[in-house]
């Protein structure tokens, strides 16, 4: 489960609006980045951020524990800034009048959460491996099958193969297929036509 901590400083002293101009520089930032920032900013706003930062880092660490959390893994999630009831007051002005003073004050509420890890229980881990697992196993024995052909596969190509140089050989250049060459007549009977001419000459 993701962590959740929670901190909130309330009827402080400040108008929202000058808390919400510090609010902002940090607003998403982690614990750490958003604590030097506050650290050196000069508005009086900035003191009661980071205090409330640490209480909120504290509640965080408090909650789940050191050896499962670690501090520079925190982020702000939220930083919200509420109205708080106005403190009227008066300033007493010449010839009678009196002019009215309204202190504002604010709210502050700070949620962290853990950044970039994501939390499951043992028995969800355990499932996920089991079927990572499996996946991989199905994999390589698909791979396996296409690696080595059958032997019926291989037999068939050498008769294909056979039928190919027998038909080459059968055939002639010129003499289509299924037609049988015709016999040529150079044999005895031309050579003995040849010595008769000789000898009649």
């Amino acid at each position: 489960m993701p962590v959740h901590a929670t901190a909130r400083l309330k009827y402080v002293s400040i108008p929202p609006r000058k808390m919400r101009l510090v609010a902002e520089m940090v607003k998403g930032m982690p614990v750490e980045k958003a604590l030097n920032i506050l650290n050196f900013s000069p508005r009086i706003a900035a003191h009661h951020i980071a205090k409330t930062l640490k209480s909120a880092a504290a509640n965080a660490l408090s909650q789940e524990g050191t050896g499962q959390l670690k501090p520079e893994n925190l982020r702000i999630s939220t930083i919200k800034v509420d109205n708080a009831p106005t403190a009227k007051r008066i300033r007493f002005q010449s010839m009678g009048r009196v002019y009215r003073i309204r202190k504002r004050h604010c709210h502050l509420t700070i949620v962290l959460e853990e950044a970039g890890i994501s939390r499951e229980p043992e028995e969800a881990k355990t499932t996920r491996t089991r079927e990572a697992e499996q996946e991989t196993k199905g994999k390589e024995a698909a791979k396996a099958v296409k690696k080595k052909p059958t032997a019926k596969k291989t037999a068939g190509r050498g008769k294909a193969a056979r039928e190919r140089t027998s038909r080459k050989v059968a055939t002639h250049k010129g003499v289509p297929k299924g037609s049988v060459p015709k016999k040529t007549t150079t044999g005895r009977a031309s050579v003995m036509v040849k010595k008769g001419k000789a000898k009649t000459d």
